[in-house]
């Protein structure tokens, strides 16, 4: 009888290690999800082009609101990084098209990837992106330099919410790091906008 509760009290401990193990491994990968699902901390949601179609106002109807752009590059990573514009001025409804500049500082190919978030970070569940360079690591060759499109839209609710109704400018910061994964980068190139440089 006792060996019996001990194996079964032994099983029951190597469920709960197995359990834990189980977590901590995909703690960082729960935590992401958690965050895109709610906009916990300023994390921005993703869409496509049919829920912008779907969360699109009539042109001049949403209230206007200031999109304001903030870059940084961690230390280890030689690129220099900005917006082409520093803000613009958008409607609650409205899809925009903007332009990051990156520029490889050294004479090999690096990868890096992007982290972002959106203040306040209240308004992080109403910032849709639909297309970013954020999503993928991304390669550069040695000096090379792009313009990256980021493709988003406030969703118009932002307007209604009893929490967000009287914001008036959110800043997308975004900050580059060098990635611990180079041999899964994307070339940068692929995204470079019209004005990409040599």
């Amino acid at each position: 009888m006792s060996k019996t509760r001990n194996l079964a009290v032994a099983c029951m401990l190597c469920v709960v290690i197995a359990g834990m193990t189980g977590l901590v491994a995909y703690s960082s990968t729960l935590y992401r999800l958690f965050c895109e699902s709610t906009g916990f901390g300023g994390t921005t949601q993703r869409a496509d082009a049919a829920k912008a179609a779907e969360k699109a106002v009539a042109p001049g109807l949403g209230r206007p609101i200031t999109i304001r752009f903030n870059t940084d590059v961690a230390p280890g990573l030689p690129w220099r990084f900005e917006p082409v514009l520093p803000e613009v001025t958008i409607r609650l409804g409205e899809e925009k098209l903007v332009y990051f500049r990156a520029e490889n500082l050294s004479d090999n190919p690096t990868v890096g990837h992007a982290t972002f978030n959106v203040t306040p970070e209240k308004t992080g569940q109403f910032f849709n992106k639909i297309q970013c360079f954020c999503f993928t690591e991304e390669r550069l060759g040695a000096h090379e330099k792009v313009e990256m499109p980021v493709d988003f839209f406030v969703d118009p609710k932002l307007g209604t919410d009893l929490d967000t109704r009287d914001i008036e400018t959110i800043t997308l910061s975004y900050t580059f790091f060098a990635s611990l994964a180079p041999r899964k980068g994307e070339d940068l190139s692929r995204l470079a906008g019209p004005a990409k440089k040599p």
